[in-house]
């Protein structure tokens, strides 16, 4: 089937942001040393992948661009199963994921992310301007 419209894209999206302050320098880190993820890593850069993918869905998503994103997401995860995900607006999606993200960190006995900060955590920054450089 040809597609008449493109997905949603990310633009000018700065995973990593310098500090204010010069570093000293510091030993190889394991991100340095291109090891392979273990299971911790690879759990935490899939979440903050898929929080900045939901931060970033448009307000009001095409047709198109939330049938990508149920696409995708039923493909990632069996978890849909019993909650498909939300995706009218930005929002839905984003609360949909940190409601998932929750349920997952309760049966790991971590703790949960207060899901009105959502949008704080992974697009706009903290409001104490802790993430502004």
């Amino acid at each position: 089937m040809l597609r008449t419209e493109p997905s949603f894209v990310v633009e000018d999206l700065t995973l990593y942001k310098p500090s204010k302050a010069p570093q000293e320098e510091i030993p190889e880190k394991r991100d340095d040393l291109q090891c392979p993820l273990d299971k911790d890593e690879l759990g935490r850069k899939t979440w903050s992948f898929l929080h900045t993918m939901a931060a970033y869905y448009p307000e009001k998503p095409s047709l198109y661009q939330e049938n990508d994103v149920k696409q995708f997401f039923s493909t990632f995860s069996r978890l849909l199963k019993v909650s498909p995900p939300a995706t009218k607006s930005q929002e839905e999606l984003s609360q949909w994921l940190c409601k998932i993200h929750n349920s997952v960190n309760e049966r790991l006995g971590k703790s949960l992310f207060d899901c009105s900060r959502v949008n704080e955590r992974w697009r706009d920054g903290w409001k104490d301007g802790s993430c502004d450089y």
